[in-house]
C-alpha cells in the first residue's frame, strides 16, 4: 500500500517545524525523525510492507550488506567485467525471480540475444555475408547472388564460407563481436565515447539485414518476448524505426506490414503464455534525419497510430545526442501533431549526456516543454532544478538504464550515478535495459541489479524494488483498463514471489 500525499503532509511536514539550530547535543529524537522523514522520500519509501515482506526486505539487506564489503563491488565495475560476479550473487538470482512489470524502455534492434541471431538466423538457408572497407559486416537473404553495392563489393553464402573455415564455433563468435559490444577489455577498446558510440552503431547496421529478413522478423519479436518472459516481464513497450522488411526475391514492406506483423506475433505470444500481458511500438526517428525527413515521419506515424491505435503508443527520437540536431532542432516537425489537432504522444530520449550547459543539454527542457509522456535515460536531470521540479509535477517518470549509461561511458562507477539522487528524492522512475543484446544482458534483471545495489545502496529496499516494478505499469502507455488488469495479474505474481522467498 503506498500512503495518500495528504497523509504523508499531515504526518511529515511537522518535523521540520521542529527541527531546530543547537548550539549544542543535537535532540536525538529528532536526528530519528529527520532520517525517518528522508526515508520516507526515497523511491519505495511510502510502501508499507507486510510482515512476510519485511522478512524477506531483512534478509536482502543482510545479502546486500554482504556484498557491498566484498572486494570487488560489482556496480563499481565496468559491467563486462562484472557480469560474472553478478551471476554469482544471491540478490541477482533472486531478483531473476522477481516479477519486474514491464520493459519500457528497448530498442527493436537489439531486443534478442546476439547468440541466437548467429546460431540460429546466421543458420538458415540463402543467407549472405559481406565483409565491409571499414572492418564490419552485412547479413543478407537472397534467392540469388546479391549485387555488390557501395559499402559491400563482394558477398558470399554463409553455408559455403563455413564449410571452407572449418571452424564454426570460432567463426560464430567473431560474427558476434561485430554484433555485440562486449569484450574482455572494455576500457582499452573503447577509450572515450565516441569510439564505444561508432561500435554501437555499426553493430545496429550490421544486425539490420538478418532482422528485416520478413521470415526472421516474426521469429524475431516472438523470441523477443520469450526472452523477456523467461526473466519475469510481463509487458514490452519497443522503439522501433519499422525498417524496410524483405522478402527473399526482394520485396519490401512497408511500415505498416511491419505494425500488422507485430501485432500478429503478439496475440500469438499471448495465446501461448496467458499470463503476458502483451506489447506496443514507439515508432521511432534517427536524429540524422532533416528537419523535412522529421515531418515526413511525424505525419506518418500520426496516420499509423491511426491504424494501429492498440499497437502504436507514440514517437521517439533516436541516436547520439551530443552528435546530431536538438530537440528544438526539429521544433517545427514536432510541433505538426497540435498544429494539426491530434495526439501523438511523445516518449523522448532526452538528457543522456554529459556535456552540462550545451544545447543537447537543454533536450530535457524541450522535451518536457513538447509534453514528453516519459524522459528516456534522463541521466543530466539531476543538474536541471527546474526540469526535474517539472517532469516530478507532470508525473513525467524517467526511464533508467544503468548499464547502457556505464557502457556508454557516461558513468564509470554506478554508485556516482546522478540517478542516486533521483532514487532519494522518489522521483517518478522506471529501470530498463535500452540494448540489451548489444550489451551482453537479457530482460531487465542485470539493470535491476545495478540500480538496486549500486545506485540505491543500502537504502535501497523491498519497497524499492516494488514501486519499481508498479511504476513500469503505471507510467507505461496502456489504457486504463488494462493498467488494472496489469496491476492485478503482477500483484498476483508478486504475491506468490514473497511466499516462495519468504
Amino acid at each position: 500500500m503506498v500512503i495518500s500525499i495528504c497523509q504523508a503532509v499531515v504526518t511529515y511536514v511537522p518535523l521540520l517545524w521542529f527541527v531546530r539550530v543547537t548550539d549544542g547535543m543535537p535532540d536525538p529524537a529528532q536526528r530519528d525523525l529527520l532520517m525517518r522523514q528522508e526515508a520516507f522520500r526515497q523511491t519505495g519509501g511510502q510502501v508499507a510492507l507486510t510482515a512476510t515482506e519485511q522478512k524477506l526486505d531483512a534478509y536482502l539487506h543482510h545479502l546486500k550488506e554482504k556484498e557491498m564489503s566484498a572486494a570487488q563491488f560489482p556496480p563499481a565495475i565496468h559491467f563486462f567485467k562484472a557480469k560474472p560476479l553478478i551471476q554469482k550473487s544471491s540478490i541477482f538470482k533472486m531478483l531473476q525471480k522477481m516479477p519486474k512489470g514491464a520493459a519500457l524502455h528497448i530498442h527493436s534492434s537489439s531486443l534478442v540475444s546476439v547468440e541466437w541471431l548467429v546460431k540460429n538466423v546466421t543458420y538458415r538457408p540463402h543467407c549472405y555475408i559481406c565483409f565491409t572497407w571499414d572492418n564490419s559486416v552485412r547479413f543478407l537473404f537472397s534467392d540469388r547472388q546479391p549485387f555488390p553495392r557501395w559499402d559491400c563489393f563482394y558477398w558470399q553464402l554463409l553455408e559455403t564460407l563455413r564449410a571452407k573455415i572449418g571452424d564454426p564455433t570460432g567463426f560464430d563468435n567473431s560474427l558476434m563481436q561485430h554484433l555485440t559490444l562486449f569484450t574482455d577489455d572494455p576500457d582499452g577498446e573503447y577509450p572515450n565515447q565516441d569510439v564505444v558510440w561508432e561500435k554501437f552503431e555499426k553493430a545496429f547496421i550490421a544486425a539490420a539485414g538478418l532482422i528485416t529478413h520478413a521470415p526472421v522478423l516474426r521469429d524475431y519479436y516472438y523470441k523477443g518476448l520469450g526472452e523477456l518472459q523467461l526473466d519475469n516481464i510481463m509487458y514490452l513497450e519497443l522503439r522501433s524505426g519499422l525498417s524496410r522488411t524483405y522478402e527473399l526475391d526482394g520485396t519490401i514492406h512497408d511500415k505498416g506490414w511491419c505494425l500488422k506483423t507485430f501485432q500478429e506475433v503478439t496475440k500469438k505470444f499471448i495465446e501461448d503464455h496467458p499470463d503476458f500481458l502483451g506489447a506496443r511500438i514507439i515508432i521511432s526517428v534517427h536524429r540524422a534525419l532533416s528537419v523535412s525527413a522529421v515531418k515526413a515521419a511525424v505525419k506518418e506515424a500520426i496516420q499509423l497510430q491511426k491504424a494501429f491505435p492498440d499497437i502504436v503508443a507514440g514517437f521517439d527520437m533516436v541516436g547520439r545526442e551530443n552528435s546530431v540536431g536538438t530537440l528544438w532542432y526539429f521544433r517545427e516537425a514536432l510541433s505538426l501533431p497540435a498544429e494539426m489537432g491530434v495526439t501523438l504522444p511523445y516518449f523522448f530520449h532526452a538528457g543522456e549526456t554529459d556535456d552540462e550547459g550545451t544545447d543537447v543539454d537543454q533536450n530535457l527542457l524541450d522535451a518536457l516543454l513538447f509534453n514528453t509522456t516519459r524522459i528516456g535515460h534522463g541521466y543530466a536531470l539531476a543538474h536541471h532544478p527546474l526540469a526535474k521540479e517539472l517532469s516530478r509535477k507532470r508525473n513525467v517518470a524517467v526511464e533508467l538504464c544503468p548499464i547502457s549509461n556505464q557502457v556508454l561511458k557516461l558513468v564509470s562507477d554506478l554508485r556516482n550515478h546522478p540517478a542516486a539522487v533521483l532514487m532519494s528524492e522518489g522521483h517518478p522512475m522506471v529501470i530498463s535495459s535500452d540494448d540489451p543484446a548489444l550489451f551482453g544482458t537479457t530482460g531487465l534483471s542485470y539493470d535491476f541489479y545495478q540500480a538496486f545495489v549500486g545506485i540505491g545502496g543500502l537504502k535501497a529496499n523491498l519497497g524499492t524494488l516494488k514501486e519499481l516494478a508498479v511504476n513500469s505499469i503505471r507510467y507505461s502507455s496502456l489504457p486504463p483498463h488494462l493498467k488494472n488488469t496489469g496491476y492485478a495479474m503482477w500483484q498476483n505474481k508478486w504475491d506468490a514471489f514473497i511466499v516462495d522467498h519468504s
